[in-house]
């Protein structure tokens, strides 16, 4: 099964997808977009070029447990892209992933504040769906 998952950001969204087998996540990219529209039309267009059976949705969780006002945006996008797509999702605890991202940046000495704003969230997406990966 082919498998999208999306860290969602309000001015960038960072994707990954799986191989057809669903065992290993590849980054695919930053979406850079702070119109809502526009990051659902970008999105919706690659969701459907890479063919995906699934979306998994990072949801921003707070450190104890509950949904805020970006958990809410995550849930509006996923249902909107859901009505143009017709593409089923679900919905990972994206607690940091962020955190794990900026670790692996730092493994690889990526360092240049611009050069990660560019890249951490296409990592954040491949640690999300890679976890899923492993867990089912």
């Amino acid at each position: 099964m082919k498998i999208v998952s999306i860290d969602y950001g309000k001015a960038r969204i960072g994707m990954a997808r799986s191989d057809a087998l669903g065992m290993l996540a590849t980054p695919i990219g930053t979406v850079h977009e702070k119109n809502f529209r526009v990051q659902l039309e970008k999105v919706a267009e690659i969701i459907t070029s890479e063919n995906a059976e699934k979306v998994i949705y990072g949801l921003p969780l707070n450190m104890d447990g509950t949904e805020g006002e970006t958990a809410a945006l995550v849930r509006e996008f996923a249902e909107k892209i859901k009505a143009v797509t017709n593409v089923e999702y679900e919905f990972i605890d994206e607690r940091l992933s962020t955190v794990s991202a900026h670790r692996i940046l730092n493994d690889v000495s990526m360092s240049g504040s611009k050069k990660r704003k560019n890249v951490v969230d296409t990592v954040s997406a491949v640690i999300l769906l890679q976890a899923y990966l492993d867990k089912n």
